[in-house]
Parts: structure tokens; C-alpha cells; sequence
């Protein structure tokens, strides 16, 4: 595969934690155990010490039904293979922020949408309006939880997300459904920091441009395009993609494997990690993978495999659906109940 990869949105597609102490990131990276790139099987995410935001997992909620995720064994993966179950993984980047439209670096802090970004975010709903989504994952920044709900509300079946909220018992227990049609009409929302942009350090707030100019473009380009060097007191490539590929192995891999259909609306990096896992990409070729804004990204998941879709241009789209049986279906039935 060349190692310059740019995926195009017609067919082939374009393609948190927060570190509350920027003193302790040499000893994170130092304890961050290295990924093998081929497998990405990882011991640990990030400390939980290092977050600042609060964290949702895919714990049991009166809107959810959850499926107890598979241990990373040979006994998992082999289960994975004997399944058949068939069920589409969207990934959406998050539309333009309005530090984007600064040309800030953003990261972690916690900023929403431009005027682009929620157009962008409303045509990446009208692209998968006809692709099921019983799950969303978010993470825990604004900008993509805009752009899942703003996506969301263009979808022809017209379910409502809902976010959850397990902080605590009392805030699963004031959050709780108690409409058996309601919970069928709605779509559980699970927002987890693991998912959040890659953490720029000193970087964070500063003019691209300007920063630029400071340290020079080649400095700037290695702390934005190298896989293991971090910019100044924030995480390299690798550090993310140890924390966001972790996550999707242990909480939406298994949601997949039970046929559930996967929505995950994310950042330029943990989505760029993300995809290194399911293409198997080198960290020489994920670093030259750029993802656009608000293009939605269709894997399907079947017999274990994740096989690449493209971007769907509209609910017409003959190659997105040819694939799959299941996802033609699912279109002719919404074609027979909405038209």
C-alpha cells in the first residue's frame, strides 16, 4: 500500500482523555506499552488518574441492551470468527469547530461547531439516512457529540438519541426511560473520553500559522504527522491509538459481533487510529491517512472481518449497498414505509 493515503469521498472515501497534569506525560509515555502494529492488542488505556472528564462505559441502562464484552483471548477471537452476524460501523470526523475555523490547535479543549461544521454534520446525515444505526459512540468533546445528534436528526427512521449518563447510580437512576415505545423509537448515545481528540499539549490554543513560524514547519509537521513524538507535554499518534483502539476492541467490537449497527462520531486522530486497526495499516501509512470533516465512513463488519465501503453519497447509492443484502433490505423497507 503506498504510504501516501488519501481516501476520496466518492468510493473510495476520505478517509480524552485530558492530562490534568502536563508534567506527568514522559512517565505516561514511558508506561504506555508499545502497540504492535498488526495487532494493536494493548495491556491498558490511559490511566483513568489522567482524566478530567467523566467517563461513560456501555454499562447496562433501560435504553441499552448490552452484550458482555469477549476477554482478549484466543477463545474470543475464535468466537468472533464463528460468527456470521452482519452489521455496518459508521465513522464520522467531527464538522468544522470554530477553532478549526481559527486554525487553532484545538485537541482536547472543549469547543463546538462552526456554521460549516453543523452543515457538514447535517449532510453526513442525509449520506447514511438509509444505513441502520442502533448505536452511537461519541467522545466526550462537544463537536462530536453535535455532529452525532445534528446527523441523527436527517435519519429517515427518525429515533431520537439519547445520551447516557452513567456517572453514577443516581445519575443512571434520574436518566431512566420508563416508556417500553419510547426506549424502541430511541437511540442509546455512549460518550467515552478513550474516543476523544489526540491531547496537543503547549500547542493547545495556539495559531497553527504562528506556531509555525516560531518552531518551523518541520518541527510543526513532526508533532502533527510522526506516529511516536508527542508536541510539547501531549500524546504522539501512538499514545492515542493505544487508548482509542483499546476502547474499540473492548466495548464496540463485541457490539458489532453481537449484529448491532455502529455509529461512531470521533476525532481526525482516534478515528485515523481506529482505521489503522481495521485496514491494518503500517504507522508509516497512517501517518499520511487525512480524514475530512464530516464525510461519513462505512465499514461492514462480517465473519470477524471489517471490509471498507466508501463514503455514502445518498440513499441511492448503488455500490454502498450491492455489498450487503442486509443493508438493501433495511433501505427497501424504509423505501416501503416512508415513500
Amino acid at each position: 500500500m503506498a504510504a501516501g493515503i488519501s481516501y476520496q469521498a466518492n468510493g473510495a472515501f476520505q478517509s480524552h482523555s485530558y492530562l490534568n497534569n502536563f508534567n506527568h506525560q514522559k512517565k505516561l509515555k514511558n508506561n504506555i506499552v508499545k502497540l504492535v502494529t498488526k495487532d494493536f492488542i494493548s495491556s491498558n488505556c490511559l490511566s483513568r488518574r489522567v482524566c478530567s472528564v467523566i467517563q461513560s462505559s456501555a454499562s447496562q441502562t433501560s435504553v441499552i441492551e448490552t452484550v458482555s464484552s469477549p476477554s482478549r483471548s484466543k477463545t474470543r477471537d475464535r468466537d468472533i470468527h464463528k460468527k456470521s452476524n452482519e452489521a455496518a460501523l459508521i465513522l464520522i470526523r467531527h464538522g468544522e469547530s470554530l477553532w478549526n475555523e481559527k486554525n487553532l490547535f484545538t485537541g482536547c479543549v472543549d469547543v463546538p461547531l462552526s456554521k460549516k461544521g453543523i452543515d457538514e454534520a447535517i449532510e453526513a446525515g442525509k449520506r447514511i439516512s438509509s444505513i441502520p444505526v442502533d448505536l452511537i459512540f461519541t467522545s466526550a468533546l462537544i463537536r462530536a457529540q453535535m455532529t452525532a445528534m445534528l446527523a441523527m436528526t436527517h435519519h429517515r427512521r427518525k429515533k431520537v438519541p439519547i445520551i447516557m449518563h452513567n456517572e453514577s447510580e443516581q445519575a443512571r437512576e434520574w436518566s431512566q426511560v420508563f416508556s417500553e415505545d419510547t426506549k424502541r423509537q430511541s437511540i442509546p448515545v455512549i460518550a467515552a473520553w478513550q474516543l476523544n481528540e489526540r491531547m496537543y499539549g503547549e500547542l493547545q490554543g495556539l495559531n497553527k500559522q504562528e506556531t509555525a513560524d516560531k518552531y518551523g514547519k518541520e518541527q510543526v509537521h513532526e508533532w502533527r504527522r510522526s506516529y511516536d513524538i508527542p508536541p510539547p507535554n501531549g500524546e504522539s499518534l501512538e499514545m492515542c491509538a493505544q487508548r482509542a483502539v483499546a476502547y474499540f476492541r473492548d466495548q464496540i467490537e463485541p457490539q458489532l459481533l453481537s449484529g448491532k449497527n455502529v455509529m461512531i462520531a470521533a476525532h481526525g486522530n482516534s478515528l485515523r487510529s481506529i482505521i489503522m486497526y481495521l485496514d491494518k495499516l503500517t504507522s508509516q501509512q497512517v501517518i499520511s491517512l487525512e480524514l475530512s470533516t464530516g464525510i461519513p465512513m462505512l465499514y461492514i463488519f462480517k465473519e470477524g472481518r471489517f471490509v471498507r465501503r466508501g463514503s455514502p453519497i445518498g440513499p441511492t447509492e448503488a455500490g454502498v449497498y450491492a455489498y450487503t443484502g442486509g443493508l438493501a433490505l433495511y433501505r427497501q423497507k424504509l423505501d416501503d414505509r416512508f415513500q
